[in-house]
């Protein structure tokens, strides 16, 4: 799977890098998630936990002719969105 990131004009760099999060981090939530929804337009939304206990929630869009994504923004669960992740991973 090929992965692309929004590049944050200001910075010059991927616009998860603001978040805290990293290209490793986005791939292993994409490569494996735990939920993947609809967002608004053509994207989707994947939630996942990486191998060291992070719950990320990854905003793409799907790039079927490269066999890849673009991802647009990545960030930590938390609050109600997480209570939400986890209570839905209970029930299944």
């Amino acid at each position: 799977m090929n992965f692309r990131f929004y590049i944050d004009p200001e910075t010059g760099e991927p616009h998860i890098y603001e978040h805290g999060v990293t290209e490793e981090d986005v791939e292993e939530v994409l490569r494996h998630p735990k939920d993947d929804f609809p967002g608004r337009r053509d994207s989707r939304i994947a939630l996942g936990t990486t191998s060291s206990g992070r719950h990320i929630q990854v905003v793409y869009v799907p790039e079927p002719e490269i066999h890849g994504v673009f991802v647009i923004t990545a960030y930590d669960l938390k609050g109600k969105a997480l209570s939400a992740f986890r209570r839905r991973r209970r029930k299944k």
